[in-house]
């Protein structure tokens, strides 16, 4: 089965950058794939695939990773300048970070009109037992 869980960026805006990468590290480990609301900083990216790299294991493969930016070509001058301003009071709401487990998101393709996210079956999925009477 595969899970979304949508993480408001309300719900990291306060956290330390550790509580943050250690909330969306601790979602996409129960193979769950994060929405989340905005986007990290660099270097909180940054610390998060090195995180990920550090609990590598037999059962945790890794992380994909992907950040949707909303579109910056805009040639009008008062548009920029209002983006800039609500980026400087809102922080980093815009756009949309995807952060899912390697061994269920294959690959995340990006292009200007869609988003495509190629997931993969769990190899060994877990059989659910019947109780006995």
């Amino acid at each position: 089965m595969l899970t979304l869980q949508f993480v408001p960026y309300s719900e990291i805006e306060y956290l330390s950058s550790v509580g943050r990468i250690r909330k969306l590290l601790n979602i996409t480990k129960e193979n769950r794939i994060v929405l989340l609301q905005g986007r990290l900083r660099k270097e909180e990216e940054t610390e998060l695939i090195k995180a990920t790299m550090e609990e590598i294991d037999k059962d945790f493969k890794g992380i994909e990773l992907s950040v949707i930016y909303p579109d910056k070509k805009e040639n009008d001058l008062f548009r920029k300048i209002k983006r800039n301003f609500v980026n400087m009071l809102l922080g980093d709401r815009q756009g949309l970070t995807i952060i899912g487990p390697a061994s269920v998101v294959r690959e995340i393709k990006k292009d200007p009109d869609k988003i495509q996210l190629f997931t993969e079956e769990e190899s060994n999925p877990k059989k659910r037992r019947k109780k006995s009477s």
